[in-house]
């Protein structure tokens, strides 16, 4: 009977060493679980600040290079503008001779096209 006990009391020992490990591999299963999720999450931040950092300077290139084209139409309008106010300047007079000499300066003359009626 002592014999006896003493097996039982080994098999009880030896289940409940057993039931320690098992609860240990559940732990260590746990802690590697939640580490690579850690290391995922991580992974996937640094991608999503990648992917946004690279988008950021698309967008800035796309919206420099806008803004360096609106620049460069406002400064060619501003160009011609100021052409086209000094040609006025400098043929204004001119101009003004022409349309009052011809105002002014009045030839009658019968019109080709005018029949005399005989």
């Amino acid at each position: 009977m002592a014999s006896q006990s003493q097996g039982i009391q080994q098999l009880l020992q030896a289940e409940k060493r057993a039931a320690e490990k098992v609860a240990d591999a559940r732990k260590r299963k746990a802690r590697r679980l939640k580490q690579a999720k850690e290391e995922a999450q991580l992974e996937v931040e640094q991608y999503r600040r990648e992917r946004e950092q690279e988008f950021q300077s698309k967008q800035q290139a796309a919206m420099g290079s806008q803004g360096n084209l609106s620049a460069e139409v406002e400064q060619a309008t501003r160009r011609q503008v100021q052409g086209m106010q000094s040609s006025q300047q400098r043929n204004r007079e001119c101009v003004l001779a022409q349309l009052l000499g011809m105002v002014c300066d009045v030839r009658p003359q019968v019109h080709p096209n005018y029949r005399i009626a005989v």
